[in-house]
């Protein structure tokens, strides 16, 4: 019957347990009930008529959810709130009467996205960690590695394969700092009624309006949140959801960028990503080897990056203390928001432990651009020895373009240098020249920057991860 049904290709082919399993039924609804009983031991802690063996019977049924009593129920209630409510209250009876006792539904279903936002944002960050983890040790082992750079994708200076690894994971470290500032930020809804007011648990406590502040503390501790939203509407500002996509989105930029350039990478053959031996490229082409997976990433980044406007647009359009016409909106654009940047950043994660380097390509292409780029160490050199620079740069000048015509015309080498070791203007140097045009003397910094930016940055944030890490290196990452 699964194959006659539309099955999301994110819950069903990529995305991680834990990422499935935050945004599931069980982990909504199951938080619903921790709610609902957090709610009511507060209550009795202020003094309401609550008893012990009421909340025992809650805690007892805190998982043990029946879906389809719920189904059914919801059938002839047409209300999803009220249908759990009377689940669970049948299987705790004697609470029943005081299951979410002075509150409206979005007491649950506001404050369980809260807890799915931050609980997704803390695996979202575990990733990150463990991503930027796997590049430090590339980008460490590549530093010294020349490579040819490039702007306007047209050749220019030299860097280094390490130093261009470690743009990336600078992105991804601002992208870590937002996701923290997001994490440290976030506040619970906690109890603040049907119009924000709190005006039902003010009648409940006898217009005890300390109470009423204790008691939205008390449960949002309960919840592990620090801080409550100090004013809302029926719902938390809905701006809230617009910074959490934003961070995602984030992160699904700097994803494309690396992604993006693994694949232009891999069809220039000098890096490219893991490729299994039974792997096929192409059900045509067998030589072929696709850059399929860094595909993928490129794919999703772009559904993730789409998401703010729709978020924008949900929290513009909320009209008053709220309308309804965010809910089956969010209940998609949330959910796999967070599924789909999972699934990114399995897959880098996957890529980046596993690229192939091919140095000789690499060194091929520098030794084919990097003559154009000594010439000006060459005169000078050549100027020292004696000769007159205006016309060591004629010479230069008139080698440079019959050697980029022979390149282009006919497809051979560059023999700049061999052009120039045999013309009389060069004799004086000409035993030097080699030398002159060795790759590690036109990378500038580019080593010592990625030294000091691991030294000052990137260890210092790995060691303060270090417990993470440990805990998802035993982790099977599925692509």
């Amino acid at each position: 019957m699964k194959h006659n049904a539309y099955e999301n290709p994110l819950t069903g082919r990529y995305a991680s347990k834990e990422m499935s399993f935050n945004w599931s039924p069980q982990k909504k609804h199951s938080t619903w009930r921790r709610l609902w009983l957090a709610l009511a031991e507060s209550e009795k802690e202020l003094g309401l008529q609550i008893d012990d063996e009421q909340l025992n019977q809650m805690r007892a049924h805190l998982d043990d959810i029946d879906f389809d009593a719920v189904a059914e129920k919801e059938k002839q209630l047409r209300h999803d709130v009220m249908s759990h409510i009377h689940i669970f209250g049948e299987q705790c009876p004697k609470a029943m009467p005081i299951i979410h006792l002075g509150a409206t539904s979005c007491f649950v279903t506001d404050n369980t996205e809260l807890i799915q936002l931050r609980d997704g944002m803390k695996l979202i960050r575990t990733k990150i960690v463990q991503l930027i983890s796997a590049l430090s040790k590339f980008v460490d082992e590549y530093k010294d590695m020349p490579a040819l750079g490039f702007t306007h994708y047209q050749p220019a200076q030299l860097t280094t394969v390490g130093k261009r690894f470690s743009l990336y994971m600078q992105d991804f470290m601002f992208d870590l700092d937002r996701l923290e500032f997001e994490l440290e930020n976030m506040p619970f809804r906690s109890v603040k009624g049907t119009t924000g007011t709190q005006a039902s648990f003010l009648a409940l406590f006898n217009g005890d309006g300390e109470k009423v502040k204790k008691l939205e503390k008390m449960v949002a501790e309960k919840m592990n949140f620090e801080d409550v939203i100090d004013v809302s509407g029926q719902t938390y500002t809905r701006k809230l959801d617009f910074y959490a996509l934003s961070i995602l989105s984030g992160i699904a930029q700097s994803a494309y960028k690396l992604a993006g350039d693994v694949r232009l990478l891999a069809n220039l053959r000098e890096i490219e990503e893991p490729f299994g031996k039974k792997q096929i490229g192409s059900s045509a082409m067998a030589y072929k080897r696709n850059p399929m997976r860094s595909e993928r990433v490129c794919s999703l980044a772009r559904y993730v990056m789409s998401l703010p406007s729709n978020a924008a647009n949900t929290h513009a359009n909320q009209w008053f203390e709220r309308t309804l016409d965010d809910s089956a909106n969010r209940r998609i654009s949330l959910p796999e928001a967070f599924l789909a940047t999972d699934v990114i950043l399995s897959l880098l994660i996957n890529i980046n432990t596993g690229l192939q380097v091919w140095p000789n390509v690499i060194a091929r292409r520098v030794a084919a651009e990097l003559p154009f780029m000594a010439t000006e160490n060459i005169m000078m050199a050549a100027v020292k020895a004696g000769g007159d620079r205006q016309e060591l740069h004629e010479a230069i000048r008139e080698h440079s373009m019959d050697a980029a015509r022979k390149i282009k015309e006919e497809g051979g080498d560059n023999d700049l240098l061999d052009r120039l070791k045999t013309d009389p203007h060069f004799t004086a140097i000409a035993d030097q020249i080699d030398d002159l045009v060795n790759p590690v003397e036109f990378v500038g910094r580019a080593p010592q920057q990625v030294t000091e930016f691991l030294n000052s940055k990137i260890n210092p944030l790995l060691e303060r991860y270090n417990i993470e890490l440990k805990e998802a290196a035993g982790e099977n990452i599925d692509v």
